[in-house]
């Protein structure tokens, strides 16, 4: 049976070699381990698109758009499960550690690999420092005696340690702040959908049903073009359903983990996003003062006598926050260590220990997330302010990226290795051009909105200096290569 084989450098060096083990080569020789279990891969794909901007950043869009949100929660989420399944079409034909940035280097070009894994972890490591920040605050609410700073610290240094100790500790953490996730999520809509059909009094809301969505001012209370402004300000919540590809090259059945992951995206966007946010909607009216004061998910709990509401929703949303750090240092460190492996990054984030961890792509990112967040804590309003913007857009970029690379990879997976191809993108090519037409479009339309431009600018500018960094990087390399070259070819002559 004939293999696909894997992305290499020139002059065929493998970048990334298989073994039985895993698709990333044996720990000891640059290879990491298949540590994750399937019960592990099921939780990360699960809980990854959780993430912690829908408990606090839904106030705003329900604001933005009234019960409209739901439409463009829907429209984002349409787009995510586009992206996903290209994704996962090749990640279940070749599972890599450098997912789509791995992908990319080998159908578009070493510079686009290059450019897309580092702005990835840039990203990322930005993500590290908002995230230790969120959760330092909630923990310093509780235990005022410890300083925000402190906490900050701790939080980063023991999920440090985990990622440190095995793939196995990281996945372990992650299944148990996922599951805290899902399960909360859960009995929030099922407590809901029973106070709003009546089945649990305890407030005048109770038992209201969907007279909510257009009982104050209609279903589109800010007109249309609301819709839109609310797909800006959610379309960023969503990221992070693609890190279970990135973690399925540290399993031992990574072709199944992805396709289950790929197939169940879209009841996970129904149930999670647009399920929890109806229940929202249809518990108290879209305008309540109370949602963008306690938050939403704060204001629908005690709109049905759920005592201690606010309590409950910290010790969820900090579960979230340290979920999204854990697997924002996992990725980070992941998409590292590929860096390396191709090359593109210095060879010693691709060596790995014993235990099959790349100690110094983990450090290596977790020293930037300290910078970024004493930044933070310095510089809130300049430096860090430049960190986020010139990273907002970075999601957009690279759900664009997976679209033109699923372009080419269909060739190329169905000249090679036509089995591989277990995950089919829908109405190829054609979904596959309308969602870049999608992305393309709110790209364009964050440009008439005041925040989004400031981050759609600076991103395009970092990625602009990524991409002339990453050419001159190739130009370099093939000069010294045709010098090699032609060495050789004089000295046998």
């Amino acid at each position: 049976m004939a293999s696909l084989p894997t992305p290499t450098k020139e002059g065929g060096e493998p970048s990334e070699s298989g073994n039985p083990q895993s698709p990333n080569g044996p720990a000891g020789s640059g290879g990491l381990q298949a540590g994750l279990k399937n019960r592990h891969l099921s939780m990360i794909a699960i809980g990854g698109v959780i993430g912690a901007g829908l408990f606090v950043g839904s106030a705003s869009g329900i604001a933005a758009a009234g019960p409209a949100i739901l439409l463009s929660y829907a429209l984002v989420g349409v787009m995510v499960v586009f992206v996903m399944r290209m994704l996962g079409e090749m990640a279940a034909a070749q599972p890599t550690s450098g997912s789509f940035s791995a992908y990319a280097d080998r159908a578009l070009g070493r510079w686009a690999g290059f450019s897309i894994g580092w702005l990835y972890w840039f990203f990322w490591v930005v993500v590290l420092a908002v995230e230790a920040t969120a959760g330092a605050q909630i923990l310093e609410s509780w235990i005022p005696a410890v300083p925000q700073w402190a906490w900050a610290l701790i939080v980063m240094v023991v999920l440090t340690a985990a990622n440190l100790a095995s793939v196995a500790s990281y996945g372990e953490f992650e299944f148990w702040f996922a599951g805290i996730k899902v399960v909360a999520i859960g009995v929030f809509v099922i407590i809901g959908l029973l106070a709003v059909f009546g089945a649990l009094p305890g407030s005048d809301n109770a038992g209201s049903g969907f007279a909510h969505l257009t009982d104050t001012g209609g279903f589109l209370p800010k007109g249309p073009g609301a819709i839109l402004t609310g797909v800006l300000l959610v379309v960023f919540s969503f990221m992070g359903s693609e890190i279970v590809t990135l973690a399925a090259g540290e399993s031992s059945d990574p072709e199944r983990a992805v396709s289950k992951a790929t197939n169940s995206v879209i009841w996970r966007i129904a149930i999670f996003y647009l399920g929890s946010i109806f229940v929202v909607l249809a518990l108290i009216p879209w305008n309540d003062p109370s949602i963008e004061k306690d938050g939403s998910y704060v204001a629908a709990l005690n709109s049905i006598g759920i005592p201690h509401a606010g309590q409950i929703m910290d010790v969820i949303v900090l579960t979230a926050v340290l979920s999204c750090l854990n697997s924002g240092l996992y990725t980070a460190s992941r998409m590292a260590f590929s860096l390396g492996k191709r090359g593109d990054a210095p060879a010693s984030f691709a060596r790995t220990n014993a235990r099959g961890v790349p100690q110094v792509a983990i450090l290596s990112s977790v020293v930037f997330g300290f910078v970024a967040v004493f930044f933070n804590y310095q510089w809130p309003d300049t430096v860090f302010a430049f960190l986020l913007n010139s990273s907002g857009a970075v999601a957009l970029f690279v759900w664009l990226v997976i679209c033109f690379t699923q372009l080419k990879m269909r060739g190329i997976i169905l000249r090679e290795a036509p089995e591989k191809l277990v995950v089919r993108m829908w109405l190829f090519p054609y979904l596959t051009w309308a969602t870049i037409a999608m992305i393309s479009f709110v790209l364009v339309y964050m440009l008439t909105d005041d925040a989004g431009r400031d981050q759609v600018l600076l991103s395009l500018l970092v990625a602009a200096i990524v991409v002339v960094i990453s050419l001159v990087k190739e130009s370099v390399r093939k000069k010294s290569g045709d010098r090699v070259e032609g060495d050789v070819k004089g000295a046998v002559e």
